[in-house]
């Protein structure tokens, strides 16, 4: 006892210290010397190349891989000295799995943003929107599973949440069903996700309908799909949703559509000159495509009839806006050019009146 309490067993030998310090501070400037000489010629051989891409992945791992090379030289003298290794091994069993997950991190995040670069040159806008889905949702997945492994291998550092993993994988039916039960809703969420990447019913940029929002899809998470409407709202939908429900989308295989504009007239008529302004007006008219156009009248009924006019764009936005300049043109035109057609339900009391009054005369 008397020779657990000695003081002298307690007493801090600085020579030891300094050596460790010093020892500590060459293995860092060693392994900073060791990063630079590496990445030096990793630079200079990605100027060689004419990829953009080598650059992203170099950038984005520079921090991760300079840091990684400062702790494998403190491991490295750690081994040498029992004093720095009681103290670094600890926190090294947290460091290092945060490291490797920092790294597989960036390198997916690199990797994604490379890929997304080099479909910026691609032509066809239905191909690139179906990639940048694939490529999104699996970059997440991947995320989500190395930030997943990372935090696990950080936790099992701690002795405590050691134990607790063994008693559980000795009862490993009762974990497992309550590892299930608690996870459903996050494993429900990512097997949506995956099954969107492949089968794709939506992907980013397509206009859908769901709900009875009508809206571009912005973002497509793990757990939810944003679609953003006309009136800049952003509709929130569960990513399941899209899997169990219909929707529509107006741009699954090219934004190519054929609108409708109705005009509701009396039943007395032409339909002729109807006919021939709407061809003659849509064939000036820059967002057709030559496509569709066409009259036809869809209803009849004892006080009026239904004219759809039918036409086509290559974009949804140019359908939309030649929807609106045809319906607008041939009202104006129809005020102008045939009044009678119109429909009225108005009350006339003057001239009723007036009537009345020559009936008595």
């Amino acid at each position: 006892m008397l020779e657990r309490l000695n003081p002298d067993r307690w007493s801090i030998d600085w020579s030891e210290v300094g050596i460790t310090a010093l020892a500590l501070l060459l293995a860092v400037v060693a392994a900073l010397v060791l990063y630079r000489i590496i990445f030096a010629v990793a630079e200079r051989l990605t100027r060689l190349s004419e990829v953009e891409t080598d650059d992203l992945i170099l950038d984005r791992v520079r921090s991760p891989v300079k840091w990684s090379f400062i702790a494998i030289g403190i491991t490295l003298v750690a081994q040498a000295d029992a004093n720095l290794a009681a103290i670094w091994e600890p926190v090294a069993r947290f460091v290092r799995p945060a490291l490797l997950g920092w790294i597989a991190y960036t390198l997916v995040r690199a990797l994604t943003a490379a890929l997304e670069l080099r479909m910026e040159a691609s032509q066809d806008p239905v191909a690139m929107r179906s990639r940048r889905t694939r490529l999104l949702i699996f970059s997440r997945t991947a995320t989500f599973v190395i930030i997943f492994i990372t935090v696990g291998l950080m936790l099992l550092g701690i002795p405590a949440v050691r134990d607790i993993g063994t008693t559980l994988l000795a009862s490993a039916g009762l974990a497992a069903l309550a590892v299930g039960a608690a996870a459903q809703p996050a494993l429900k969420s990512l097997i949506a996700g995956l099954q969107m990447a492949i089968t794709e019913p939506l992907r980013l940029g397509d206009l859908v309908v769901v709900d009875g929002h009508t809206g571009r899809v912005e973002e497509i998470r793990m757990s939810y799909v944003i679609v953003r409407t006309w009136d800049e709202r952003a509709v929130v939908v569960p990513t399941s949703q899209f899997l169990d429900t219909s929707f529509e989308n107006w741009s699954r295989k090219s934004e190519k559509l054929t609108g409708p504009v109705y005009l509701h007239l009396d039943p007395a008529t032409d339909v002729g000159p109807i006919r021939e302004e709407f061809l003659r007006f849509v064939a000036k008219q820059k967002q057709w495509d030559g496509r569709t156009a066409g009259v036809l009248m869809t209803e009849a009924h004892p006080e009026t009839i239904e004219l759809r006019l039918a036409v086509s764009a290559a974009t949804i936005s140019d359908l939309f806006e030649l929807r609106c300049v045809i319906r607008e043109h041939m009202l104006d035109w129809l005020r102008a050019e045939m009044p009678d057609a119109l429909i009225r339900h108005r009350l006339e009391v003057e001239a009723a009146n007036a009537r009345a009054y020559d009936t008595k005369e």
